[in-house]
């Protein structure tokens, strides 16, 4: 089944570029143009990725995050012409899994469509759920279970826990952790690991598990630890 794109952007010339570029590649797309619509189609058609501009009448593009955070782990590709780096922190922050500033180029958007997909979908040297005391990471089924419970997580926060999980004890820096999640698109902006890290334990602590997982190393970065709370 060919894969499904939501493409969210008050501009029409913008919808219609990235509708060419991403049929072009074989991909099927649906489209909004504010966000209250994208909202309504993203539970309508769940799609397998979402290209979002932030402007947008009605509701904008970070609202739109904050709110399909609830709804779906499907991941969000931002392109907008906002290029502020607060901007970009904004986004990637609210769980954004990449960010393009306009003007942009079409081929890149496709590649980058491409990349974050690959992340979701094809992690093809798998050997089946990875087990750390409460913690069942499924690759495959692209589920997390702590205690029992199913989390939702996006896909950056997937991928970070799993980074950390797969090496208990290292201790790992913001920036690999970053490049590792996010790879060759990886743009720098280290200090969005801290809102991603802190949005997993908040999905963790919510839960009945006494345990606690991810420690800080003060200047550093964080580490994986299988530890039950005093």
């Amino acid at each position: 089944m060919r894969e499904k794109i939501l493409i969210v952007d008050d501009e029409t010339k913008i919808v219609k570029m990235v509708r060419t570029a991403l049929e072009k590649e074989g991909y099927v797309t649906v489209e909004a143009y504010d966000g209250e619509a994208a909202l309504e189609l993203l539970g309508r058609e769940h799609p397998d990725l979402v290209v979002l501009d932030i402007l947008m009448p009605r509701l904008d593009g970070f609202e739109f995050c904050r709110r399909a955070r609830g709804m779906s782990a499907a991941p969000i590709i931002i392109l907008s012409a906002m290029s502020e780096e607060s901007d970009k922190l904004v986004g990637l922050e609210l769980g954004a899994d990449d960010y393009m500033t306009k003007p942009f180029s079409p081929r890149e958007l496709v590649a980058r469509v491409r990349a974050v997909l690959r992340r979701y979908h094809g992690r093809e040297e798998a050997e089946g759920p990875l087990v750390r005391g409460p913690l069942l990471i499924d690759t495959d089924m692209h589920r997390v279970e702590f205690g029992g419970i199913a989390l939702s997580l996006t896909l950056t926060e997937f991928d970070i826990l799993l980074i950390m999980a797969s090496s208990p004890a290292r201790v790992f820096s913001r920036r690999e952790l970053m490049e590792a999640a996010q790879g060759e698109y990886f743009e720098g902006y280290e200090r969005t690991v801290d809102s991603h890290i802190g949005s997993i334990r908040k999905k963790l602590s919510e839960t009945a598990c006494e345990w606690s997982l991810i420690e800080t190393v003060y200047g550093v970065g964080y580490r994986f630890e299988v530890e039950e709370k005093g």
